[in-house]
């Protein structure tokens, strides 16, 4: 289990260490993520290196949302003021999204 938090921890300040150099660009967790993707796709990791840890961390996803909750509770005034162009910017872009997805998919259905 070390060895596995080992990898995770290791792709995630690989990603810090990126991120910094680019001061902050992109944040240091996604390109740690993207490199643990590239890694277990080109089989440069095993999946089973990181399979234990993997599958704790995602059944306890729940819990990485609070600070999310509470960041949300603390700026309940600004959302209170301004929710009408939250909720605007939302649906716009969940449509814009669902649009885009839809698309690409139909192009990539008409190539096969």
């Amino acid at each position: 289990m070390l060895t596995q938090v080992f990898y995770i921890l290791f792709f995630y300040f690989t990603g810090e260490f990126i991120s910094y150099f680019i001061d902050g660009f992109i944040p240091g967790s996604v390109i740690g993520m993207v490199l643990l993707f590239l890694a277990l796709a080109f089989k440069w990791v095993k999946p089973e290196k990181v399979q234990r840890i993997s599958t704790l961390l995602t059944q306890n996803m729940g819990l990485f949302f609070l600070p999310a909750g509470v960041g949300l509770m603390n700026a309940l005034g600004v959302i209170s003021e301004y929710w009408a162009v939250i909720l605007t910017a939302s649906v716009v872009s969940t449509i814009l999204v669902i649009a885009s997805v839809a698309l690409v998919q139909q192009k990539l259905e008409k190539r096969k």
